[in-house]
């Protein structure tokens, strides 16, 4: 195992670099549409309790995140196509858009 030198980029960086000029525009763009998500589960139901052999207090209180933690994977998958409409709004509205 070799120890990186101090003035090296550590090995487990908490934020990578952009890799593209708007990439905080796109970051941004994906937790909406995230946001979004996990409204539209919330509505559809997602987080009921079940009638039977239900979880108590401690599933009531974890099923938002569980919830939130759904809605990010279906975004980082691709998710409905909002992230990237919202990403061309707002790079027109930065004025850097067509």
């Amino acid at each position: 195992m070799t120890i990186p030198a101090l003035n090296q980029t550590p090995v487990f960086s908490s934020s990578p670099a952009p890799l593209e000029p708007h990439a905080r525009l796109r970051e941004v763009a994906q937790e909406l549409e995230e946001a979004f998500l996990s409204e539209m589960l919330k509505h559809a139901g997602f987080d009921e309790a079940r009638e039977s052999f239900g979880g108590g207090i401690g599933e009531e209180q974890m099923t938002s995140l569980l919830r939130n933690e759904h809605a990010h994977a279906l975004s980082a998958r691709g998710g409905i196509g909002l992230s990237e409409q919202i990403f061309q709004s707002l790079l027109r509205r930065e004025g850097g858009g067509q």
